[in-house]
Order: structure tokens, then C-alpha cells, then sequence
């Protein structure tokens, strides 16, 4: 198996394991991470994305369904089952993702999903009808960075973060 395909599955192991850190060591400080949801992280964003995601998510249940890697890159297909916390309605989302990687570490991570598809499970019959529109999207990503933002604000500054200036 190639390095690369051992740090996926140790991604997704930690994700499944619901170990936010351990997944956050798989990425290189220079990540820059995009899905439908939230369009550009980049560096401690992207660990912090699913620090917040894992301590919001009770029943999260991710399952990876295939992966691969080599000196090139890396994707995989994974699926998450949840409960979308504001409406209390269960999701079902498949993921295609891709990878680049850097000195060893997931340097690039796109995620691609249905968001009409996501947005009918989790909304139900607003996301069924609104869920292809733009600013049905719109309004998703600027909940998602606001949540990122306050959950930033709460979580305890790293140690890296508090010796620097």
C-alpha cells in the first residue's frame, strides 16, 4: 500500500473513530480544504471544520466505501449518517473526495456531494424545492462559516497560536 493511501485511511479511521486531532495530524499546516458547504478552508480552518462537525454530530456514522492513493494523488467515496441537528431529520450523504498530498500529509481535500440531494434530506420540503437555487446555497455556507467562527471563538487557543506576537 502507498504512503499516501495509509494517511486516507487514517483520516477516515479517525473520522469514524469520531477523533477530530487524529484527523487533523493527517493534514500538512498548509491544507486548504473545499466542499459545497464550505467553498475554501485553508490551515487550522480545515481542522477546526471537523473539530466542529464531530462535536455537534451525536450519531455520526461515516463509513469509508473506497480509497486509493499513489505519488499523484488520492481519492475516495465515503458516507456519512446523521442527524442534521436543526431540523432533527436523518441524513444519508455520499462523498466522492480528492486528495494531494505534501511532504507525506493531505496538502488538498475537495469533497463533492449532491447539495440539492443533501439539502432534501436535511431540510426536508424547503431543500426539496429550494435546494437547487443559489441562494438556498448561499445562505448554508454563511450559517456553516458563522457556526466555524463562533465555535473558533469558544474552543481554547493551541499553544502554537498563543506563543506567536
Amino acid at each position: 500500500m502507498h504512503p499516501h493511501e495509509q494517511v486516507l485511511r487514517e483520516f477516515y479511521r479517525a473520522f469514524s473513530a469520531r477523533d477530530a486531532e487524529a484527523m487533523a495530524r493527517c493534514y500538512h499546516r498548509e491544507v486548504a480544504f473545499s466542499d459545497p458547504v464550505f467553498p475554501m478552508l485553508r490551515g487550522e480552518d480545515a481542522g477546526d471544520m471537523w473539530r466542529m462537525l464531530l462535536a455537534r454530530a451525536a450519531d455520526l456514522e461515516v463509513t469509508l466505501d473506497e480509497a486509493g492513493a499513489d505519488a499523484e494523488g488520492g481519492q475516495a467515496r465515503w458516507t456519512a449518517r446523521y442527524t442534521f441537528t436543526r431540523t432533527g431529520r436523518r441524513v444519508v450523504n455520499r462523498v466522492g473526495a480528492m486528495f494531494a498530498f505534501r511532504d507525506g500529509l493531505i496538502v488538498r481535500h475537495y469533497d463533492s456531494f449532491s447539495f440539492w440531494r443533501w439539502a432534501r434530506q436535511a431540510l426536508g420540503p424547503a431543500g426539496w424545492l429550494l435546494g437547487w437555487l443559489p441562494p438556498l446555497r448561499w445562505k448554508v455556507r454563511r450559517d456553516a462559516d458563522r457556526g466555524l467562527r463562533a465555535f473558533q471563538e469558544r474552543r481554547p487557543r493551541r499553544r502554537e497560536d498563543s506563543s506567536s506576537g
